[in-house]
């Protein structure tokens, strides 16, 4: 309980408004990176002390922003006004056992209803938290397998969900003895309830988003043999063709960028602000890296929220934002 609280201590050092403390800097690459941050734009410290922040999505119902802290198993809550506060605990597990060092949710998004619908690792599923306070399991298992841990996640817009299936939530990772897949996948969710594999030859799928038209789907693969996002066309009946690599970010892990492809958000014009090497790498629809906002941190994923031009971002053991010139991709 004494290292649960800390959070709050450490998040209590950051104000919760007026002059907040930044960090790290936005590395411009190409010219058109002034298009979509200014050039005097700060990266904010909102929160820190968390042991390792993932999965932000913002409630536009409220104006406050939820993020999962993995290995807390846990849940928490922003506001502008008071800061970081306990949402929900148990996350991502409710066993009574030791689950390793990452029990709780990771990927965070809402449905069309403004449920809340989470990748939990320790439970291995899928769920959706009711208006009323209770959970339901959308998915836990493929053909009678059970998943290895859900990692992202994002909606279409007709409410079919899409979410990746890495092995990084059971405690052994990938030589885990309670691995029932011999694959790691990526699947859709349809909105009648119909589970398709749609994807199992990445080694690490992870973050997860759609193109503003809905006619591309781009995973990442966070292997640093492989550190790649990929795109991949959407057909007409919601499985995808034939994947490329959009951009490969492998050797600038190797030359020790911190972090590797991990979540991302899509701007109204097709750029990808995804968690890799480096910070957010802002990635053209033509795989053209324009720049990174690189707070110094292994980064793991992001969030527009706000009137949709602050991106908010998961960094370690920092929950930060920054202003940007741009705006999230509007749904169909």
């Amino acid at each position: 309980m004494k290292r649960f609280l800390a959070v709050f201590a450490a998040a209590a050092l950051v104000p919760a408004q007026n002059v907040r403390p930044t960090l790290g800097e936005v590395v411009r690459l190409d010219a058109r990176m002034n298009d979509l941050i200014d050039r005097d734009a700060k990266i904010e410290v909102l929160a820190s002390g968390f042991e390792w922040a993932e999965g932000p999505v913002w409630v536009r119902d409220g104006g406050y922003l939820l993020f999962s802290d993995i290995p807390r198993n846990s849940i928490m809550k922003w506001t502008e006004t008071e800061g970081v506060t306990l949402y929900l605990k148990p996350s991502g597990f409710t066993g009574r056992v030791d689950y390793g060092r990452e029990p709780g949710s990771n990927g965070l998004t809402l449905d069309h209803q403004g449920r809340l619908v989470a990748c939990e690792h320790g439970d291995r599923r899928v769920s959706r938290l009711e208006k009323d306070g209770g959970k339901r399991t959308l998915a836990d298992n493929y053909l009678g397998k059970r998943f290895n841990s859900p990692n992202d996640l994002v909606y279409k817009s007709n409410g079919d969900l899409y979410f990746t299936d890495p092995p990084y939530g059971l405690p052994k990772n990938s030589d885990d003895p309670r691995r029932e897949l011999e694959f790691y996948g990526v699947y859709r969710l349809s909105a009648d309830g119909k589970l398709t594999l749609l994807i199992k030859d990445l080694s690490r799928p992870n973050g997860i988003a759609f193109s503003p038209d809905e006619k591309t789907l781009y995973i990442a693969n966070s292997d640093p043999e492989r550190a790649v996002w990929m795109k991949y066309p959407v057909l007409p009946d919601g499985t995808v063709g034939p994947g490329q690599v959009l951009y490969d970010a492998t050797d600038a892990f190797k030359q020790g960028l911190p972090g590797l492809p991990d979540g991302m958000k899509i701007d109204a014009n097709g750029n990808l602000f995804a968690g890799g090497p480096g910070g957010i790498n802002v990635i053209t629809p033509d795989g053209k890296l324009l720049g990174r906002i690189d707070t110094k941190q292994r980064t793991a994923n992001c969030a527009w929220g706000g009137d949709g031009s602050v991106l908010y971002m998961a960094a370690d053991h920092y929950l930060c934002r920054i202003r940007t010139k741009t705006r999230a991709a509007a749904t169909p």
